[in-house]
């Protein structure tokens, strides 16, 4: 690969502030589209799901865990995923080494939970392989991964959902999956800041960079 140009301090921070002006409108165009979002109609789930979890049988209000909001994590462990039975998606895997502290989430009256298909006991086994301690709940046994778009005729997928607690109503106010998930994790975030990028073949980089394709480089942190 060729490296990029070597200049002097004075034209690389020429060079640099142009990309920060792009940066900046980048900002303010998310800022307008969180605004949006918040403004966004909700749907209220009235069917009564159930999950196991560490402590029994629990619904879908419960996973608030007495906090206003709930972030939901669809995570892919489930029969046709790779892995199974012994271990969930290895993107899924990498999406939840992601995540930081859930204190501070929680300061701001949200709570964070995984779902998946799988049976508890997959699931804890699973979790303690990784070191997890992030909530983690089976839907196995209910159609709520089938309701809500992750489990189709075509096998599992995964996404994140978003919901409002009102009282005793849950009300779903967001879903993303793909590349908007991805938008969460500072592994990708990082990557897209570096010269060579997520080195994978959709990306337009310089003629000579490395990549391979995408997702192939993915694994659990304890396979690489």
């Amino acid at each position: 690969m060729k490296p990029p140009a070597i200049v002097s301090f004075e034209e690389w921070q020429a060079a640099h502030e142009k990309v920060l002006a792009k940066e900046k409108e980048a900002t303010r165009a998310r800022d307008a589209l969180a605004a949006e979002r918040r403004r966004q109609p909700a749907v209220q789930i009235d069917k009564d799901y159930v999950f196991e979890g560490p402590d029994g049988k629990v619904r879908l209000l419960d996973l608030f865990d007495g906090r206003r909001q709930l972030v939901l994590y669809h995570f892919m462990f489930a029969p046709g995923v790779e892995g199974w039975p012994s271990a969930g998606c290895p993107g899924c895997s990498m999406f939840v080494d992601n995540l930081g502290d859930l204190t501070h989430l929680r300061a701001r009256d949200t709570s964070f939970a995984l779902v998946s298909l799988a049976p508890l006991a997959s699931i804890n086994a699973y979790k303690k392989r990784m070191g997890w301690k992030e909530p983690w709940y089976s839907s196995a046994g209910s159609d709520f991964n089938k309701d809500f778009g992750v489990s189709t005729d075509q096998g599992e997928t995964f996404g994140l959902s978003v919901f409002l607690r009102d009282g005793d109503k849950v009300l779903r106010t967001y879903f993303t999956t793909g590349r908007g998930v991805e938008a969460l994790g500072p592994v990708w975030t990082f990557l897209d800041l570096t010269p060579l990028g997520r080195q994978e073949t959709w990306e337009d980089s310089p003629a000579g960079y490395p990549q391979t394709a995408p997702y192939e480089w993915w694994r659990r942190h304890d396979e690489y």
